[in-house]
Order: C-alpha cells, then structure tokens, then sequence
C-alpha cells in the first residue's frame, strides 16, 4: 500500500511539473482557448489528453474548447455522450470552460442539438468570445459542403468586421498524411474565400496527427486529430509540413492578444511539441509572419501530398 501512495504522488507531481512548461505569454484580457479534435473514444489516450488540459488550464485559464470533428466515435446514445465527453471533461466542465463543436465524418449530425457542444442545433455556426473581442470563430461542416452553407459562410465572413477571423471543421484543405492527404476540393471550395475575406487561421482534425502547414496563401493550418486517435508514422516528408508529430496523442492551447496569435502543442504526457507565434498586419489583417519550432522538423526534397478524399 505504502508503494502505490509513493507511485500516486509521484505520477501526480510529475503531471503537475509538466503543466508549468506553459510558452504562452498567457496575458490578462486575451482570448483564451484550447483546440481537440478526433476525440469520441471514451479510451485511456482520450482520458491522458484530457486530464494534461485540465493540469494545464490551471495555469493557462481558457474559458472555451473548440473541438473539430469527431466528437463520438461508434454511436450517439446517452450512454455514449456521458463516456465519450462527459467523463472524460467532467473537470473542465465543472470549472465551466465551454466546448464549440463542429462535425465529423464519424459524427451523427444530430450531436448539433446536445446542449454543451453550443451548436444551437445548426451545422455551421459563428461565434465572438466575447462582445470586446476582435476576434471572431466559424464552425464548418466540411462533411457537406453544399452552396447554402458556402453562401452563408461568405455573408458572415464580409459582416463580421473581425481583425482576426478563425475557422474550423474537420476535414483538412492541406495535409502531408499518408492515410488521406489533402481535401483538394474542400480547398477549391473554401480557399478562396479565405483568401478573399483575409481568414487568418484554420483548424481542421481528420489526420490522426498533429501537422503545422506551412503558410498557403497568407493563411496558416493546423491539424489537430489526435487527441484520442493516433496514426503513428503517418505523415510523409513534404515541403508543406513546417512541424508534425505522429507518434503520439496531443492538444493546443492558443492564446490572441493583438496582432499577435501564440500557439502551443502539448502531448498526452505533458511535453511541449511546438510552439511559435503568428502575426498579421495591423492595416490589412493578413498574416505578414509565423515562428515556430518544430519536434520533427521539415524534411524537405518531396513533393506535398495532394489526395482527394
């Protein structure tokens, strides 16, 4: 008995010692939040993940979580809702952090009326952190992208008046993944009017990885799938990867505070695995610059993967 309580407090100072290794300025009146995605397993890798942001957010206090996609894997009952997310977040939802879900491929579209996924019964749904905010987010339903939803999305895009416009859903325009690659007609779809409407970030899940694009277009990428799912050794050198990890589960805390967008990648075992700053102008709200560095680096001399899914 006397061996499991040392072994306990051990485990529990170690998580602890991990959650201060925080690279955000993590400055009062910025906007907050974590990113997950691929999540619905109910398993021990989802619980890992979500127990080193719940370690983390006591350092780094988000208010919300966007999720993008893949939110309940193998059904969509109440026992599956209470495995899947309830358990798992009872501790971020009880410290009341919102969660803004968006739909995957493995989602039933009705998760868009479950009450603490905040979708408010739609598909597609924008939202503003708060009124002071400059900042604004759009929920995709990249599952079908039909021209009612691509209409809606211009309209919202040109009304919001936001210095920082964030977008994310499931399916990813650029990927190095060897297992689907790039959703090249998503990216005919959406490019454009990211380009257009000067979208400054995207977040999309899918790959059981974590991969940072490099900047397309003055737009910067991220895959964030595995924060319960894993495809271990799945990305492929390309010159589209700027940092990857695909050897075990992770998560991202992001942090906006003017014209500045720091971000941080962290695994299920508390280890930061990239992180860096993106900056646009003040004038036009295009991104002018990213830093980071990444844990696998960016092998360079292949040609970008560019899958149709």
């Amino acid at each position: 008995m006397r061996r499991l309580v040392i072994a306990l407090v051990v485990a529990t100072t170690g998580t602890l010692a991990m959650a201060q290794d925080l690279r955000l300025p993590n400055k009062n009146g910025s906007i907050k939040f974590a990113v997950i995605g691929d999540t619905g397993t109910g398993d021990r890798h989802q619980l890992a993940v979500a127990q080193q942001i719940e370690a983390y957010r006591k350092t780094f206090q988000f208010p919300f979580i966007i999720m993008v996609g893949d939110n309940l894997y193998g059904g969509s009952s109440t026992k599956d809702y209470k495995k899947k997310f309830e358990v798992p977040y009872r501790p971020l939802l009880d410290g009341g952090v919102k969660f803004y879900a968006s739909l995957g491929n493995h989602d039933d579209p009705n998760e868009r009326f479950y009450k603490p996924f905040n979708m408010s019964g739609e598909r597609y749904y924008t939202f503003k952190p708060s009124l002071t905010a400059n900042v604004r987010f759009f929920a995709l339903d990249s599952n079908y992208m039909d021209e009612t939803q691509l209409q809606w999305f211009e309209k919202e895009l040109a009304a919001s008046g936001s210095d920082w416009k964030i977008c994310f859903f499931h399916h990813p325009p650029y990927s190095s993944g060897g297992s689907h690659g790039s959703s090249t007609v998503l990216r005919e779809q959406l490019e454009p009017l990211f380009v257009k409407y000067h979208v400054n970030v995207v977040f999309t899940g899918h790959e059981h990885f974590y991969e940072r694009i490099a900047p397309q277009k003055g737009v910067v990428y991220f895959i964030a799938g595995s924060s319960a799912k894993l495809r271990e050794g799945d990305i492929n050198p390309s010159p589209l990867k700027a940092a990857g990890f695909d050897q075990g589960y992770a998560f991202m805390l992001v942090e906006i505070d003017g014209n500045n967008l720091s971000y941080q990648t962290i695994s299920d075992t508390g280890k930061t695995l990239d992180a860096g700053v993106v900056t646009k102008s003040s004038d036009s709200n295009r991104v002018i610059g990213t830093s980071g560095g990444g844990r696998q680096g960016n092998p360079a001399g292949a040609q970008p993967t560019d899958k149709k899914q």
